[in-house]
């Protein structure tokens, strides 16, 4: 006698329940076991806590001017040295990080809720929401992102609102056609049908049923966007759309450096680092998401394991 055959039990949920924990927790020893995957962890983890705890971890006040010490070199009272007008760089470096944890983290759920959203209907109903949906979504990507945003921001002016929103409006089609691809797959098997059968809603069967199903490509899609957000952020930033002057961003302080680069090479050495280090922490931890989330997983590794014996 099948479980299924009685969903709504206790027993089924249990059951259930273990099954989706044990599928985590085997998910969670495949990235432990993923070298490259535990550094890009490491370096997200770094990020992040420098972000939650720059009051603490900066040495200095970041807005702190001193005029007659300015274009120092890194000594024992600033580490990583100061800019031209005398602030310290490690302090500006470490609230950068809170600005880029900003702006990525922000962006990137409101980029997911509405390329999901957007996603869910083109896929489930189709016909005229398809065509509308994904016409729109076509012409969107018929546009390079970085001119976009740039365009968008030139327009809007300079501040963090208008820099979030002009990220979203960039970002938000990769979820829409990778959720509508998931959900044209997904609505042509049985278990669709038989919701549709039992008396289900629309809406409970794509949040309840298809969703789910369809969730593994969006993390990996939603950890490797982070990476591409934040090099846009200090993109903007860098050519003076980002983040406002008084606001230490990482990309405006390769802006400010790049006129001392030969007198003062750690205005942008160091800021450069940063942004390298960010970026590649999120796309290390999303390729090992993506290898750990892939259903052919063990087959893969019991081939590579042949290739080197």
């Amino acid at each position: 006698m099948e479980f299924s055959n009685f969903p709504n039990s206790q027993f089924s949920k249990l059951i259930m329940k273990t099954q989706i924990t044990s599928y985590w927790k085997m998910i969670f020893t495949r990235l432990l076991h993923n070298p490259t995957t535990v550094i890009g962890g490491i370096l997200v983890v770094l990020f992040l806590l420098t972000a939650l705890l720059a009051p603490f971890l900066s040495p200095h006040d970041p807005t702190e001017q001193n005029l007659m010490e300015n274009l120092n070199k890194p000594s024992s009272a600033h580490i990583l040295g100061q800019d031209d007008i005398g602030r310290d760089v490690l302090s500006r470096i470490i609230y950068g990080a809170r600005i880029s944890l900003k702006v990525s983290m922000v962006t990137m759920i409101f980029s997911l809720l509405l390329g999901t959203l957007l996603g869910m209907l083109a896929g489930f109903y189709g016909k005229w929401v398809d065509e509308i949906i994904m016409r729109i979504t076509d012409i969107m990507m018929a546009f390079p992102g970085i001119l976009l945003a740039i365009a968008i921001m030139a327009v809007l002016g300079q501040s963090m609102n208008n820099l979030i929103f002009a990220l979203i409006l960039v970002n938000w089609k990769s979820f829409a056609r990778l959720v509508r691809a998931e959900f044209l797959r997904e609505k042509a098997r049985d278990y669709v049908a038989a919701a549709k059968i039992s008396g289900f809603s629309n809406w409970r069967i794509m949040f309840r049923h298809i969703l789910p199903n369809a969730v593994n490509p969006i993390i990996v899609n939603a950890t490797l966007g982070m990476a591409s957000i934040i090099l846009a952020e200090a993109g903007l930033s860098f050519l003076g759309l980002g983040a406002p002057p008084e606001v230490s961003s990482w990309g405006a302080m390769l802006n400010d450096g790049r006129g001392y680069i030969l007198q003062a090479p750690h205005l942008t050495l160091f800021p450069g680092i940063a942004i390298m280090l960010a970026v590649l922490g999120f796309t290390l931890l999303g390729d090992g998401i993506r290898d750990a989330l892939d259903p052919n997983f063990e087959s893969k590794e019991m081939l590579r394991m042949t290739k080197e014996e």
